[in-house]
């Protein structure tokens, strides 16, 4: 799948968050309610494939590996809230090599590190074999995204 069929369907996505779902982002809701309604929205547009929020395996295996990020190594028994699970990923379940797209989203409110969406999105992209990295940043009345390009820097 081109990039721009992808970049589409995430536009088609935002819309229909947008027009339905206004409330949460007007609303300062947790980012985790509106990342699950935008996954929603991209069921729809990628029929076919599996959808998922915050998804921890890799294939059929948990994730237990770390991805390599700068000042933030993750592991999945961590106890401080510092793993990093894909916010959303397009792909085939159980499938380790058909890895689609990968969404790291955020509200335009919230302060964390410069950059670190921009490692992750790397990390997913060269560890994890996922072929379009997107960043999404919701904000009251707007939805921007950014491609990545996989396997380069940021």
């Amino acid at each position: 799948m081109e990039q721009f069929d992808v970049e589409a369907r995430i536009i088609k996505a935002k819309e229909k968050l947008l027009k339905k779902d206004r409330f949460l982002l007007r609303n300062d809701v947790n980012e985790r309610s509106i990342t699950h309604k935008l996954a929603q929205y991209l069921e729809k547009e990628f029929p076919g494939r599996d959808v998922d929020c915050e998804y921890n395996r890799v294939g059929k295996k948990p994730m237990n590996k770390r991805l390599r990020l700068k000042a933030e190594p993750s592991c999945t028994n961590d106890t401080d809230a510092k793993t990093v699970y894909p916010d959303i990923i397009v792909h085939h379940r159980g499938k380790e090599k058909q890895n689609l797209l990968v969404i790291e989203a955020k509200k335009k409110s919230n302060r964390s590190r410069p950059g670190r969406d921009e490692n992750k999105l790397r990390s997913f992209a060269d560890e994890l074999g996922y072929q379009y990295c997107v960043l999404v940043i919701f904000d009251v009345d707007q939805v921007c995204h950014r491609f990545y390009p996989a396997r380069t820097p940021c």
